[in-house]
């Protein structure tokens, strides 16, 4: 992709404006859409080249050996825009290895295809790794630093674990410290009334 002297002209200002933000006029803002829009349609005009070329390359490639000259230029357009030659050009190419100009094509598309499986398998083994787990899960971990979490000096003991379908043990009661009273201490028997002592009557 090739820009004129005014698309330059308008990129510049645009990545300068993007540099050092600054107020900008309306007729600048209108030249970096118009240059966005050409670069939009540009990039769309590529990919239909691109595509154009690969169906191009497959009849070719279905033709031969008749059309070897027109395949063979093909392929090389193809490949220096990043094409990536499969398992067809391979064979392709190793029926016409008697061409100088198809056994060079040969050498050039099997190292990248070369390059091509070894970028594939890098990337599987960088993704196939698992991360290394922890040792005690998250859940069980000590929480040092916040206050009421245990210290690693602490010795007290961890309650044991419960067993499954086993029932759940009821604590021991406390003994008690002084001796529990009766009902009898607590709620002593009320006294009948005596009778009053009879007075002798005097004479």
């Amino acid at each position: 992709m090739a820009f004129g002297a005014e698309e330059l002209r308008v990129l510049r200002r645009a990545l300068a404006v993007a540099l050092h933000p600054s107020p900008v006029s309306d007729a600048d803002v209108q030249d970096c859409l118009r240059l966005a829009a050409a670069v939009d349609e540009a990039v769309s005009e590529g990919a239909r080249l691109r595509a154009f070329l690969l169906a191009d390359l497959a009849r070719y490639r279905a033709a031969l050996p008749g059309t070897a000259t027109g395949y063979l230029a093909l392929l090389d357009d193809v490949l220096a825009s990043g094409y990536q030659p499969g398992a067809d050009d391979l064979a392709a190419l190793r029926a016409l290895r008697g061409n100088p100009v198809a056994a060079a094509l040969l050498d050039r598309c099997r190292t990248v295809a070369e390059r091509a499986v070894r970028a594939r398998l890098a990337g599987r083994s960088h993704t196939a790794v698992p991360a290394p787990r922890p040792l005690v899960p998250a859940s069980r971990t000590r929480l040092l630093a916040i206050p009421g979490g245990r210290s690693e000096g602490d010795d007290r003991t961890e309650p044991a674990p419960k067993t499954p379908g086993a029932p759940p043990q009821k604590p021991a009661a406390p003994e008690p410290s002084r001796p529990v009273p009766t009902p009898a201490e607590v709620f002593p028997p009320k006294r009948r009334p005596t009778d009053p002592p009879h007075q002798l009557a005097a004479g």
